[in-house]
């Protein structure tokens, strides 16, 4: 009875409330009027909305699930839930409904609403510019939008979770909201916040474990580590309430690793140790050891037991490993089913069954279902707007009609990364099974970025300022250049995937460099060939002799002329004196043209490639004096055979895989049929000197090696550190030892940049030297080697930018003589660097490195030196 009288009273009190209780206006007075009595049905007339500045009123009536023409019950439930829909909302400080009138069994509705306000400003106190920009792509909270005690809540909730997540356990935070003077209905937002200290680890006490000490066991733990140990200086000490759960399971995984299959972590606590640190408490119970005492194959067809044991991995009497045997399952590890996946058995699933236990012995039943092969049945492109979909589907190992095989299905993924037309970041593969058929479709969504290059580069060389501009174009089309139209998709034809490449380089009268090249890596259209040309001209002349003889000579680089490095450098303290020296008639002129063709292999696998190159270069020396040949017109024509392997994931930031190249450079042996003998020609007679290398003569061998280790999964770690290690030499031949090419030799040191310079040489790279330091003219370099390991991590990884830092330490050194190389004798270095790859740019970047060793001839160290790359990585 009184739980009756109870329910009656508490609707009486909502109806009320919520004014439903048929507040009706007759025709002689303004004032609302209430109608008791008995629930009678009415007919909804009209309606009308009072106090939605900032709404139609057909939104406001929506809300409240009323509209013209319904029938509703005075007093009634339709009123009621009409007002509590509002409140749902949350955007409303107070909501009414009142009955303007009522003529009969019609009734004229209003619907009286408050406003909450708006939010005019939000102010962060206490938070780093960068921690405020990510509180407010998180808290959702947006200038201009209604503000609600929801909104209020749940942004207070994110903001604390966020520094939880940051090791700031203790943060406090405080949302104050305050009239906004100069604007009607609107609030102003102060978010206070206090961080306090990141909260660490002081001390972790672990009990229970004897097969692994706890030093051992908080060493796996990778988040979670006690401060104040020497042990933990480079790992975060802070404590995340995530991190914890997360090397807990890494605790119980070692156990499983070691055969401890029943480890668990039966209790576990975090205490405050202070404000600014907290206690964790572990208790363990490791259970039993276990061994494997059978491992059986169950439902293998295909493949012998004895191949999939081989595979496994796992033996009788081996420790019963469940970490290894996850990743022999279930990971990108996993060869059982690559064995599978691979001859098109997509549909293939792997079961391990502990069947028996007895004892500390496991018996393991593999029970394998095979399926049926899966063939592909389409391939689905989408988001290429870049190149024509012939150049992509021609990249593809996977093709409608084949076997369905991972193994092609990764490499058609690296080989569209190589196009570098795609961001290989955002690459995944969309595959789509369809077992009533047998089938599997194979989508491959693209991301296209930006890849041509700009160029445009100032610096200050040997004469003054050096003015660079280089196009590159890298997805030219040859066949579409007179047919303008469509095909254009700017100043050139695009949608080949061809590269054209024009460059200049001048300082104005001293010096002025010209080169245009076209790549196509599929020739012809329909077999990997690629095919290139190029052609290149330069011009460097000279200063008079009048300069040396001038007040302003540095007499310190005089003497460097007369003696350490067999030549003359400019002024350095007197650039703007060159003008007045200037001398058109001491000058060297290159000419060059070379033709290549390349051909992907097919053994020993197909990451392999074969190219020939002919090239001719021409140089015209006029009074050059830096040079053996001053006068005189010399002839290079030669080629060079290149076998090469490139594996590499990605061209921009490879994570895994290696490249290297062995090639030889020749020319004809002309001194071996000629019929000169070059033993009596003087060294010291410039005509001579001209006939001996008016057809240079040489063989020139090199080796280059790279190979990348991922520290991290490269597959589910997108910011995976990487290893990268570099073996290199070289070196320069001769048929006849009296004749000895002047051209060619190894310039090493600096930044391996290549510019020009007084005589043909290959410049090489060696940190934390000076440019051409360890071997120039007068001290050529007939043979060279280099090595280094460097240490990547990313920073950035996106379609626009890509910033990777990096640490190094190389080796390296140049010998005048063949019979000298030694590759033990090496000046080392090291330092670090940070790489910037721009779309439109390319690569560029900074290192500073620090060489250790004396330079040749000199009693300098090479010390601190800083290198700047633009355009290219050396």
């Amino acid at each position: 009875m009184h739980y009756r009288i109870f329910s009656i009273l508490v609707t009486a009190f909502l109806l009320i409330s919520c004014l439903p209780t048929a507040f009706a206006q007759d025709n002689q007075s303004e004032k609302p009027v209430v109608l008791y009595g008995t629930p009678k049905k009415y007919e909804i007339a009209d309606i009308k909305v009072e106090g939605a500045e900032n709404y139609e009123d057909y939104v406001i009536i929506n809300l409240s699930g009323l509209s013209k023409g319904q029938l509703i019950t005075i007093p009634g439930d339709e009123i009621t839930q009409a007002c509590k829909r509002y409140w749902r909302h949350g955007l409303f400080s107070d909501v009414s409904i009142t009955f303007d009138k009522v003529e009969g069994d019609k009734a004229w509705l209003t619907i009286h609403v408050v406003m909450r306000p708006r939010v005019s400003e939000i102010h962060f106190h206490g938070v780093k510019k960068s921690e405020r920009e990510d509180l407010e792509t998180k808290i959702g909270m947006i200038k201009g939008n209604q503000i609600t005690p929801n909104q209020i809540d749940r942004a207070k909730t994110l903001i604390e979770r966020y520094f939880d997540d940051k090791g700031f356990k203790n943060a406090e935070v405080i949302i104050n909201q305050k009239d906004d003077k100069n604007n009607e209905n609107q609030v102003i937002v102060d978010i206070e916040i206090d961080k306090k200290e990141k909260v660490k680890v002081h001390q972790i006490t672990i009990e229970g474990n004897k097969a692994i000490t706890a030093k051992k066991l908080k060493r796996v733990m990778k988040k979670t580590n006690e401060k104040g140990k020497l042990l933990n200086l480079f790992r975060t000490k802070k404590f995340v309430e995530e991190n914890y759960e997360a090397d807990k399971q890494l605790i119980i995984d070692k156990y499983n690793e070691l055969g401890y299959r029943d480890a668990m972590i039966v209790a576990d606590s975090v205490t405050p140790y202070d404000e600014k640190t907290v206690n964790v408490y572990l208790q363990i119970e490791e259970g039993q050891k276990y061994y494997l005492r059978n491992v059986t194959w169950v439902g293998n067809t295909l493949y012998p037991s004895e191949q999939l044991d081989y595979l496994l991995r796992m033996k009788k009497g081996d420790v019963y490993n469940q970490k290894l045997l996850e990743e022999r399952t279930s990971t990108d590890e996993d060869a059982i089913g690559n064995l599978y996946y691979n001859n098109g058995y997509l549909f293939y699933s792997l079961d391990p069954v502990e069947v028996n236990i007895v004892g500390d012995s496991i018996d393991l039943e593999m029970r394998i279902y095979e399926g049926r092969q899966a063939t592909i049945n389409k391939i689905i492109i989408s988001g290429n707007d870049r190149v024509y979909e012939n150049i992509v589907r021609r990249e593809l190992r996977t093709r409608p009609g084949d076997l369905f095989s991972r193994e092609e299905l990764m490499r058609s993924l690296r080989e569209i990364q190589q196009m570098g037309h795609f961001d290989p970041e955002q690459l995944q593969p969309d595959i789509k099974p369809r077992p009533e058929d047998g089938t599997v479709d194979i989508g491959y969504p693209l991301v296209s970025k930006a890849n041509d290059q700009v160029e445009f580069s100032a610096g200050w060389g040997q004469t003054g300022v050096i003015g660079k501009l280089s196009l590159k174009f890298t997805n030219f089309s040859l066949a579409n250049l007179l047919h303008p139209g469509e095909n254009y998709r700017g100043i050139l034809p695009q949608g080949d995937g061809q590269t054209l490449t024009i460059s200049g380089q001048t300082n104005a009268k001293y010096y002025q460099s010209y080169s245009v090249s076209f790549y196509d890596p599929w020739f012809g259209g329909k077999r990997p060939n690629a095919f290139s040309v190029s052609a290149f001209y330069s011009r460097q002349t000279d200063i008079s002799s009048r300069y040396y003889n001038d007040a302003y000579y540095n007499s310190y680089y005089n003497s460097l002329y007369s003696g350490m490095y067999g030549y003359g450098l400019y002024n350095y303290g007197n650039y703007t004196n060159y003008e007045n020296y200037y001398d058109p008639d001491k000058s060297v002129q290159m000419y060059g043209l070379a033709v290549m063709f390349g051909k992907r292999l097919k053994w020993p696998d197909d990451y392999f490639q074969f190219t020939a190159e002919l090239s001719y270069q021409r140089y015209v020396l006029k009074e050059w004096q830096y040079f053996p040949v001053t006068n005189g017109k010399c002839n290079d024509l030669s080629i060079n055979l290149t076998l090469s392997r490139s594996s590499i994931d990605n061209p921009i930031y490879p994570r895994q895989g290696s490249e290297f190249s062995l090639s030889v450079q020749f020319t004809p042996p002309y001194s071996l049929f000629d019929g000169v003998d070059y033993s009596k020609y003087n060294l010291n007679n410039q005509d001579d000197i001209n006939k001996m290398h008016k057809w240079v003569e040489y063989h020139k061998w090199k080796f280059k090696s790279k190979v990348y280790i991922p520290l991290m999964d490269p597959y589910n770690v997108k910011r995976t550190p990487v290893l990268m290690g570099r073996v290199e030499f070289g070196l320069l031949g001769h048929y006849n030892k009296y004749k000895k090419s002047p051209f060619g030799t190894f310039e090493v040191g600096g930044d391996g940049m290549t510019g020009y310079s007084y005589y043909a040489t290959e410049t090489i790279a060696l940190r934390g030297y000076e440019n051409g330091s360890l071997a120039s003219y007068g001290s050529e370099g007939y043979a060279y080697t280099r090595l280094g390991l460097e240490l990547r991590y990313p920073l950035m990884l996106e379609t626009s930018t890509s910033i990777y830092a990096l640490t190094f330490v190389e080796a390296g050194n140049a010998w005048q003589e063949v019979n000298d190389f030694n590759p033990f004798e090496l000046k080392r270095s090291a330092g670090v660097g940070v790489r910037i790859f721009l779309p439109m740019v390319g690569m560029m970047g900074i290192d500073w490195a620090y060489g250790f060793d004396k330079v040749r001839g000199s009693s300098s160290y090479g010390g601190s030196q800083f290198h700047f790359i633009l355009g290219q990585e050396f």
